[in-house]
C-alpha cells in the first residue's frame, strides 16, 4: 500500500528517498539513508531492519543488488517484502517478492529505483522513473515531483495518508552536524504529497543558502519597502527610521522567524525574506 523512489544525484553525491502511502506516519518505516553510503526504501509488510542491515552491507561495498539479494534471502518472509536501493555510485535495485498484493512491481534505471503496491497500475511506478530522469533541478525536487507524478497516474489503490521526503549528504543537515540534508514527514493528510511539497518548499525558505542575485542593498524603494513592512509588524516605529533602528528592527524580525540561514551583512537583506515579508 505504498510506493516510493530511491535515487541518487552524481554531481552533489546526495542520495534521498520519497514516498507516499495509506498508511500513518509512512517516514518512521520506509525511508533509510547514509551519506557516502546509500538509500534503501523497505515497505509492504515493511522489514524495517532492511534499512540500517542494507546500509551496513553497502558500507562494506556490496553494490546495490547484492545487498538486496543478501537482505532477501536472510529473510523467512520475503517475498512478502518489497524494496528499492541506490548505492553511492548511482547502481539501483529493486525486489517485489510474490506474494505481494496487485498491482505490485517495480523499476530501475539510470540512479533510481522506483516501486510499488497496491496500486492503482503498473502506470504509477513508470511515471516516477520518467519524470525522475527527464526533470532537471535538485534531487529533492526530482524525487518531489517524479512521487507527485506517481499519483496522478493512479497512486496507492486505498488512497492517500502520509508521506516523506529523505535526502542525504556530507555535512547536510542542520549547521552541518548530521547527513540529514532534507528530512520531512507529513504523518496524516488527505493530501500529503502537496502537503509535503508546501513544506519543502518552506525548508528551502528557511534553510537553503542565500542566491547571490537575491542579496540587496537597503536603500531607495527597497528601504522603504522594508521600513513599511518592519512598522506593519511592529518591529519599528516611523518616527525611529534611522539606520541603527532600522539593523536592529531587521535583526530582530530575523531572529524570531528564523531565518538567521539567510541573515546578511548591515545594509543587505535576501530578496526572499522581503517577499515573505510583503506575502505574509
Amino acid at each position: 500500500m505504498t510506493f516510493s523512489i530511491v535515487g541518487f544525484d552524481p554531481e552533489t553525491k546526495e542520495l534521498g528517498i520519497a514516498v507516499q502511502s495509506k498508511f500513518l506516519g509512512v517516514g518512521a518505516v520506509v525511508p533509510w539513508a547514509k551519506a557516502g553510503v546509500g538509500a534503501v526504501a523497505t515497505q509492504s509488510y515493511a522489514n524495517t531492519s532492511y534499512g540500517p542491515k542494507g546500509l551496513e552491507l553497502l558500507a562494506s561495498g556490496k553494490s546495490a543488488q547484492e545487498t538486496l539479494d543478501q537482505l532477501v534471502s536472510e529473510d523467512e518472509q520475503g517475498e512478502y517484502r518489497q524494496v528499492g536501493i541506490v548505492d553511492a555510485n548511482g547502481n539501483a535495485a529493486t525486489f517485489t517478492g510474490e506474494k505481494c498484493y496487485d498491482w505490485a512491481g517495480g523499476i530501475t534505471g539510470e540512479n533510481f529505483a522506483a516501486q510499488g503496491n497496491i496500486l492503482v497500475n503498473e502506470e504509477t511506478v513508470t511515471e516516477m522513473g520518467r519524470v525522475f530522469l527527464e526533470t532537471k533541478g535538485t534531487l529533492a525536487e526530482r524525487l518531489l515531483l517524479a512521487l507527485d507524478a506517481g499519483q496522478a497516474a493512479g497512486g496507492d489503490s486505498r488512497g492517500m495518508q502520509s508521506a516523506a521526503i529523505l535526502v542525504v549528504k556530507e555535512k547536510g543537515g542542520y549547521a552541518g552536524f548530521n547527513d540529514r540534508y532534507i528530512d520531512l514527514r507529513v504523518e496524516d493528510h488527505p493530501d500529503p504529497i502537496k502537503e509535503l511539497i508546501r513544506i519543502y518548499k518552506l525548508q528551502q525558505l528557511y534553510f537553503a543558502p542565500t542566491k547571490e542575485e537575491n542579496i540587496l542593498e537597503i536603500t531607495g524603494e527597497v528601504r522603504e519597502e522594508l521600513v513599511d513592512q518592519l512598522v506593519r509588524f511592529n518591529y519599528l516605529e516611523r518616527s525611529q527610521v534611522d539606520d541603527e533602528a532600522l539593523f536592529e528592527a531587521i535583526t530582530t524580525y530575523i531572529h524570531t522567524e528564523n531565518f538567521e540561514a539567510r541573515e546578511q551583512e548591515k545594509g543587505k537583506i535576501d530578496r526572499e525574506i522581503l517577499e515573505y515579508m510583503r506575502n505574509k
